[in-house]
């Protein structure tokens, strides 16, 4: 990172913060409830952060965070549940916050604790292994996977890595029944609205209202008015202007999904969609 880059960083806090107290013609900024947006990843993280975005035009909110909270770094360490848990109680009075944290006993205990706000974003299984190879093989090259996928002959034999997962030669990524181990335990956390990617897109105006009504249930009044509010959150969501976007759309595993590569899904995955409410039995 450059001089120049770190220089941005570290003023931006004070930037955002004065381009607040402007908008909102207030110096404190402690009487709106903590709101965190978490998400796993390639699930629609970046989707839920302009929507984040959205409402510090509609609450006196200062900034959204400009970095996640990461369970796992960049360069692979994972982090220890205290220094989790430390960048989770260090966030300012009136920032909203966002990242890629497991539900650990100690996360989901400070999370939903009363007056918090928490959104968790997840999707479709079979979309989020699309999303990862492209994005790994394609779009990021310091991504973990990106020499692996690139060393297979092609995107249907990364798809099946993507599906098993893969322990060898110090390289490991776990099956994509695995990954949703995690999706589970933040689906039966209370106060946690829990968000499908796919509701975002096809049932908008509705699951944005409820957002709202999420943020309501603390206390907090939103005075915004309500039909301003949703037009303000879906003005925020600008998926092409994510560095991660691709297609932005739902159900584009059909055009990528062999047969074969649905009966290895169903092999690792068991009844993994049925549980997520996505298909009513394995016969899809």
């Amino acid at each position: 990172m450059g001089i120049k880059q770190n220089l941005r960083r570290a003023i931006r806090p004070y930037g955002k913060t004065a381009q607040a107290i402007l908008r909102w013609k207030r110096f404190s900024f402690n009487d709106v409830p903590p709101i965190f947006g978490n998400s796993k990843p390639k699930s629609g993280s970046h989707l839920l952060l302009q929507i984040l975005n959205g409402f510090t035009q509609i609450m006196p909110y200062r900034y959204v965070a400009a970095d996640p909270i990461r369970t796992i770094e960049k360069n692979g360490r994972r982090k220890t549940t205290e220094e989790i848990l430390d960048e989770l109680k260090r966030a300012p009075n009136g920032v909203i916050g966002w990242g890629y944290v497991d539900a650990t006993p100690e996360n989901a205990s400070f999370l939903t604790s009363s007056g918090r706000v928490n959104f968790f974003i997840y999707r479709d299984p079979r979309d989020m292994l699309i999303s990862q190879v492209f994005f790994a093989a394609d779009m990021h090259e310091e991504h973990g996977m990106h020499a692996y996928y690139k060393s297979l002959p092609d995107f249907a034999a990364r798809l099946n890595a993507a599906i098993t997962g893969i322990d060898k030669d110090g390289l490991k990524m776990v099956s994509v029944k695995q990954r949703y181990e995690g999706v589970f335990q933040w689906l039966e956390q209370k106060n946690v609205m829990c968000l499908r990617f796919e509701d975002l897109i096809n049932n908008r105006d509705a699951t944005l209202s409820s957002m709202l009504d999420e943020v309501e249930r603390t206390g907090c009044k939103i005075t915004t008015p309500r039909e301003k509010a949703l037009s303000i959150l879906v003005d925020a969501i600008q998926p092409g202007k994510s560095h991660t976007f691709r297609s932005g759309k739902t159900g584009g595993w059909k055009e990528h999904f062999t047969e074969e590569h649905k009966k290895l899904f169903k092999d690792v995955a068991g009844d993994l969609l049925v549980r997520l409410g996505y298909e009513k039995d394995n016969d899809w």
